[in-house]
This record gives structure tokens, sequence and C-alpha cells, in this order.
């Protein structure tokens, strides 16, 4: 006996219960869903904006290009204001999905990567990809002793492990 699904809907839990957390974070203060795990995290924001019809936003290519174009020393300063000019061409209420946010640790920036992303879920839903993995409860980057290397608590963020 075989089981039909949906057209256009396939069966997927993981995807299923991401879109349920998505639709409940909105009555949170800080709206931010980190997508954390050794799976493809990717290949999940990119079903859930299939699903949502939600254009990902590829935050290292576009913040990267537009940084490229800005004076050095103006960098630090200048990348919460790109970073917003970026997203705020979402549509209405849509949650914002971000992807490749590796750029946002570059150390010549001399910004706090996650307190930027936080900023962005305090007037909408944010989904991102984490870039490095939930240890011991924390979320961290790089490893130990590298110039990229950060290290933060669950503070205000709603951890989504992809399994």
């Amino acid at each position: 006996m075989s089981h039909r699904v949906p057209q256009g809907h396939s069966s997927n839990p993981v995807l299923d219960r991401l879109e349920r957390l998505v639709a409940e974070v909105g009555d949170l203060q800080s709206k931010l869903i980190l997508l954390v795990g050794n799976s493809s995290k990717t290949l999940l924001l990119r079903q859930l904006a299939q699903r949502l019809s939600v254009a990902p936003r590829n935050v290292g290519a576009t913040l990267g290009h537009r940084l490229a174009a800005t004076p050095v020393a103006e960098r630090g300063f200048s990348t919460n204001e790109l970073l917003r000019d970026i997203t705020d061409t979402a549509r209405g209420n849509a949650p914002l999905l971000l992807d490749n946010l590796e750029v946002l640790f570059e150390p010549s920036l001399k910004i706090n990567p996650l307190d930027m992303i936080k900023r962005l879920a305090h007037s909408r839903r944010v989904v991102a990809v984490w870039p490095g993995e939930l240890r011991d409860d924390r979320l961290v980057y790089a490893r130990m002793g590298h110039p990229e290397y950060r290290d933060y608590t669950r503070d205000g963020v709603v951890v989504f492990e992809a399994t």
C-alpha cells in the first residue's frame, strides 16, 4: 500500500517541525531561529524557503560584494547598515531567511555577528543557518585560537537542531 503525499507538499517531519516553529516564534521578543547541526542546514533553509515562497538571502555573497566596495576603514561601521539594506527588501511579514553568514565573522569588521542578527530579529522573524556548531549548549564558531573564534550563549535565540 503506497502513501500519497499532496502535490507540492512533501512529507518531511524535520521541515514540518521547523515550519511550525517559524509560525510560533512571532510571539517571542527575539524572533531569531538558528539552524544548527551537522546535517544539511542550507538544504533545510532552501526547502523552507520553497515551502514559504520566500527567497533566502546569501549574506556572504551580497554583503561581501558591498563591503568590497566600501573603504576598509569604514567597513566595521557600515556592516550593520549594509546588512539592513540587504534584508529590508524582504517582502511583508514573511520570515527573513539568511545563509552564508561567515563574512560577519571577519575580524577586521570588529562586530558581534550574533548581536547583529539578533537586532534584525527584534522586528521580524529570522531563520539563519549558524555556520558553526552547538557545543556544550553554546554557539561556537571556529576553533579556539583561530582569529574568527566566537563563543556565545543561546540567550535570546531559538536553536533548531537540524538532525
